[in-house]
Protein backbone atom coordinates (compact mmCIF):
# COMPACT_ATOMS: atom_id res chain seq x y z
CA UNK A 1 0.00 0.00 0.00
CA UNK A 2 2.93 2.52 0.86
CA UNK A 3 4.27 1.94 -2.46
CA UNK A 4 0.83 2.20 -3.94
CA UNK A 5 1.08 5.71 -2.02
CA UNK A 6 4.55 6.45 -3.53
CA UNK A 7 4.02 5.98 -6.82
CA UNK A 8 0.60 8.46 -7.07
CA UNK A 9 2.60 11.11 -5.69
CA UNK A 10 5.45 11.23 -8.60
CA UNK A 11 4.81 13.45 -11.23
CA UNK A 12 1.96 12.93 -13.74
CA UNK A 13 1.21 14.60 -17.39
CA UNK A 14 -1.14 17.36 -16.49
CA UNK A 15 0.59 18.10 -13.06
CA UNK A 16 2.73 21.39 -12.17
CA UNK A 17 6.16 20.39 -12.86
CA UNK A 18 7.49 19.81 -8.57
CA UNK A 19 10.12 23.05 -7.70
CA UNK A 20 13.62 22.79 -6.49
CA UNK A 21 17.02 24.57 -6.32
CA UNK A 22 20.27 22.87 -7.89
CA UNK A 23 23.82 23.59 -8.71
CA UNK A 24 24.42 22.95 -12.58
CA UNK A 25 27.04 23.20 -14.97
CA UNK A 26 25.75 27.10 -15.58
CA UNK A 27 25.35 27.86 -12.23
CA UNK A 28 22.22 27.69 -9.11
CA UNK A 29 18.97 27.50 -11.17
CA UNK A 30 15.25 27.59 -9.62
CA UNK A 31 13.62 25.36 -11.55
CA UNK A 32 11.19 25.59 -13.16
CA UNK A 33 10.50 29.56 -12.01
CA UNK A 34 13.93 30.54 -14.35
CA UNK A 35 12.53 29.13 -17.46
CA UNK A 36 9.14 30.35 -17.39
CA UNK A 37 8.05 31.53 -21.04
CA UNK A 38 10.24 28.48 -22.25
CA UNK A 39 9.61 25.34 -23.26
CA UNK A 40 12.04 22.62 -21.12
CA UNK A 41 13.01 19.81 -22.13
CA UNK A 42 14.23 18.32 -18.61
CA UNK A 43 15.77 14.43 -18.69
CA UNK A 44 17.74 12.56 -17.00
CA UNK A 45 20.63 10.14 -17.76
CA UNK A 46 22.13 7.10 -15.68
CA UNK A 47 25.68 8.36 -14.68
CA UNK A 48 28.90 11.05 -16.69
CA UNK A 49 31.64 9.27 -18.45
CA UNK A 50 29.45 6.17 -20.05
CA UNK A 51 29.15 5.49 -23.67
CA UNK A 52 25.12 6.01 -24.35
CA UNK A 53 24.77 8.93 -22.16
CA UNK A 54 27.24 10.36 -24.30
CA UNK A 55 26.15 9.91 -27.50
CA UNK A 56 22.39 11.32 -26.14
CA UNK A 57 24.66 14.53 -25.20
CA UNK A 58 26.05 14.93 -28.11
CA UNK A 59 23.11 14.29 -29.86
CA UNK A 60 21.09 16.83 -28.00
CA UNK A 61 23.45 19.23 -28.30
CA UNK A 62 24.00 18.62 -32.30
CA UNK A 63 20.46 19.50 -32.17
CA UNK A 64 20.32 22.61 -29.71
CA UNK A 65 19.84 25.20 -32.46
CA UNK A 66 16.78 22.89 -33.52
CA UNK A 67 15.47 23.36 -29.68
CA UNK A 68 16.27 27.14 -29.66
CA UNK A 69 14.29 27.61 -32.66
CA UNK A 70 11.63 26.02 -30.77
CA UNK A 71 12.04 28.28 -27.41
CA UNK A 72 12.66 25.24 -25.65
CA UNK A 73 15.43 24.90 -22.54
CA UNK A 74 17.45 21.62 -22.46
CA UNK A 75 18.28 20.78 -18.91
CA UNK A 76 19.84 17.64 -17.99
CA UNK A 77 20.10 15.69 -14.40
CA UNK A 78 22.36 12.48 -13.38
CA UNK A 79 22.96 11.58 -9.68
CA UNK A 80 26.91 12.95 -10.05
CA UNK A 81 28.59 16.27 -8.60
CA UNK A 82 28.90 19.34 -10.64
CA UNK A 83 32.77 18.28 -10.87
CA UNK A 84 31.54 15.01 -12.43
CA UNK A 85 29.61 16.97 -14.92
CA UNK A 86 31.88 19.30 -15.69
CA UNK A 87 34.90 17.30 -16.26
CA UNK A 88 32.60 14.71 -18.20
CA UNK A 89 31.77 18.42 -20.92
CA UNK A 90 34.85 19.11 -20.85
CA UNK A 91 36.17 15.63 -22.08
CA UNK A 92 33.07 15.60 -24.43
CA UNK A 93 34.72 18.80 -25.98
CA UNK A 94 38.04 17.07 -25.75
CA UNK A 95 37.41 14.31 -27.74
CA UNK A 96 34.73 15.57 -30.13
CA UNK A 97 35.25 19.41 -30.52
CA UNK A 98 30.80 19.29 -29.62
CA UNK A 99 30.01 21.92 -26.74
CA UNK A 100 27.42 20.78 -24.44
CA UNK A 101 26.05 24.39 -24.23
CA UNK A 102 22.97 23.49 -22.02
CA UNK A 103 22.72 23.05 -18.27
CA UNK A 104 23.00 19.19 -16.36
CA UNK A 105 21.64 19.47 -12.57
CA UNK A 106 24.05 18.57 -9.94
CA UNK A 107 21.85 15.82 -7.90
CA UNK A 108 24.50 13.90 -6.14
CA UNK A 109 22.10 13.21 -3.19
CA UNK A 110 19.44 11.77 -5.68
CA UNK A 111 16.74 14.24 -4.12
CA UNK A 112 15.78 15.59 -7.77
CA UNK A 113 15.75 12.41 -9.35
CA UNK A 114 13.16 11.04 -6.33
CA UNK A 115 11.10 14.13 -6.69
CA UNK A 116 10.85 13.49 -10.49
CA UNK A 117 10.73 9.87 -10.26
CA UNK A 118 13.36 9.34 -11.97
CA UNK A 119 15.08 6.13 -9.91
CA UNK A 120 13.45 3.10 -10.71
CA UNK A 121 14.56 0.31 -8.19
CA UNK A 122 14.21 -2.84 -10.24
CA UNK A 123 16.31 -1.28 -13.21
CA UNK A 124 18.92 0.36 -10.78
CA UNK A 125 19.12 1.92 -6.74
CA UNK A 126 21.81 4.10 -8.00
CA UNK A 127 21.29 5.29 -11.48
CA UNK A 128 18.61 7.09 -13.21
CA UNK A 129 16.62 6.03 -15.60
CA UNK A 130 16.43 7.41 -19.25
CA UNK A 131 13.54 9.90 -18.16
CA UNK A 132 12.31 12.73 -20.54
CA UNK A 133 9.96 15.45 -19.07
CA UNK A 134 8.35 18.03 -21.53
CA UNK A 135 7.07 20.75 -19.51
CA UNK A 136 5.47 23.90 -21.23
CA UNK A 137 5.78 27.76 -21.06
CA UNK A 138 3.04 27.65 -17.73
CA UNK A 139 5.02 24.94 -16.16
CA UNK A 140 3.01 22.25 -16.69
CA UNK A 141 4.16 18.64 -17.81
CA UNK A 142 2.92 17.77 -20.95
CA UNK A 143 4.38 14.43 -22.18
CA UNK A 144 6.65 11.91 -20.17
CA UNK A 145 8.74 9.62 -21.62
CA UNK A 146 11.02 6.52 -19.92
CA UNK A 147 14.06 4.24 -21.45
CA UNK A 148 16.13 1.82 -20.01
CA UNK A 149 19.30 2.34 -19.13
CA UNK A 150 20.68 0.13 -22.07
CA UNK A 151 19.22 1.77 -24.92
CA UNK A 152 19.62 5.56 -25.94
CA UNK A 153 16.55 8.33 -26.82
CA UNK A 154 16.23 9.07 -30.36
CA UNK A 155 16.40 12.99 -29.86
CA UNK A 156 14.56 13.50 -32.89
CA UNK A 157 11.77 11.84 -31.59
CA UNK A 158 11.79 14.11 -28.91
CA UNK A 159 12.42 17.24 -31.19
CA UNK A 160 8.92 16.21 -33.20
CA UNK A 161 7.14 15.28 -30.01
CA UNK A 162 7.86 19.28 -28.83
CA UNK A 163 6.42 20.21 -32.76
CA UNK A 164 3.64 17.61 -31.91
CA UNK A 165 2.33 19.65 -28.53
CA UNK A 166 2.94 23.22 -30.45
CA UNK A 167 0.95 22.34 -33.18
CA UNK A 168 -1.24 20.82 -30.74
CA UNK A 169 -1.99 24.37 -29.11
CA UNK A 170 -1.12 26.70 -32.16
CA UNK A 171 -4.24 24.90 -33.82
CA UNK A 172 -6.60 22.98 -31.53
CA UNK A 173 -6.03 19.90 -33.45
CA UNK A 174 -4.49 16.51 -32.45
CA UNK A 175 -1.79 14.68 -34.48
CA UNK A 176 -1.54 11.43 -35.68
CA UNK A 177 1.07 8.51 -35.91
CA UNK A 178 4.34 9.29 -37.13
CA UNK A 179 3.06 13.39 -37.78
CA UNK A 180 5.97 15.31 -38.31
CA UNK A 181 5.62 19.07 -39.60
CA UNK A 182 8.25 19.30 -42.56
CA UNK A 183 8.47 16.07 -44.72
CA UNK A 184 12.12 17.58 -46.55
CA UNK A 185 13.36 18.02 -42.85
CA UNK A 186 12.01 14.83 -41.39
CA UNK A 187 12.92 12.40 -44.33
CA UNK A 188 8.60 11.00 -44.11
CA UNK A 189 6.14 11.67 -47.00
CA UNK A 190 3.37 14.47 -47.14
CA UNK A 191 0.95 12.23 -45.21
CA UNK A 192 3.13 11.92 -42.10
CA UNK A 193 2.36 16.15 -42.20
CA UNK A 194 -0.80 16.20 -41.43
CA UNK A 195 -3.05 16.90 -38.65
CA UNK A 196 -6.22 14.90 -36.72
CA UNK A 197 -8.92 17.48 -36.87
CA UNK A 198 -11.18 17.32 -33.47
CA UNK A 199 -14.22 15.12 -33.76
CA UNK A 200 -17.74 16.99 -34.12
CA UNK A 201 -20.05 16.97 -30.76
CA UNK A 202 -23.16 16.67 -32.57
CA UNK A 203 -24.60 14.94 -35.27
CA UNK A 204 -25.28 18.26 -37.55
CA UNK A 205 -21.85 18.72 -37.07
CA UNK A 206 -20.97 15.29 -38.21
CA UNK A 207 -22.79 15.81 -41.65
CA UNK A 208 -21.29 18.64 -41.77
CA UNK A 209 -17.61 17.78 -41.33
CA UNK A 210 -17.51 15.13 -44.52
CA UNK A 211 -18.34 18.34 -46.64
CA UNK A 212 -15.79 20.67 -45.34
CA UNK A 213 -12.51 19.03 -47.65
CA UNK A 214 -10.91 17.65 -45.34
CA UNK A 215 -9.07 13.86 -45.85
CA UNK A 216 -11.74 11.72 -43.92
CA UNK A 217 -11.62 8.24 -42.82
CA UNK A 218 -15.42 8.10 -41.22
CA UNK A 219 -17.13 11.38 -39.44
CA UNK A 220 -14.63 11.10 -36.86
CA UNK A 221 -11.38 10.34 -38.00
CA UNK A 222 -10.35 13.67 -40.62
CA UNK A 223 -7.07 15.07 -41.14
CA UNK A 224 -5.56 18.11 -42.76
CA UNK A 225 -2.27 19.66 -43.44
CA UNK A 226 -1.05 22.79 -41.75
CA UNK A 227 -0.26 25.83 -44.11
Amino acid sequence: MEEVKELQSLPRIGDQAPSFQAMTTFGPISFPDDFKGKWIVFFSHPADFTPVCSTEFLAFAKLKDEFDKRNVQLLGLSIDSNFSHIAWVMNLKEKTGVDISFPIVADADGKVAKLYGMLHPNASSTATVRAVFIIDPEGKIRAIIYYPLSNGRNMREILRLVDALQTTDKHGVATPANWVPEPQTWEFTEENTKVIVPPPATYEDALKRLQEGYECIDWYFCKKPIK
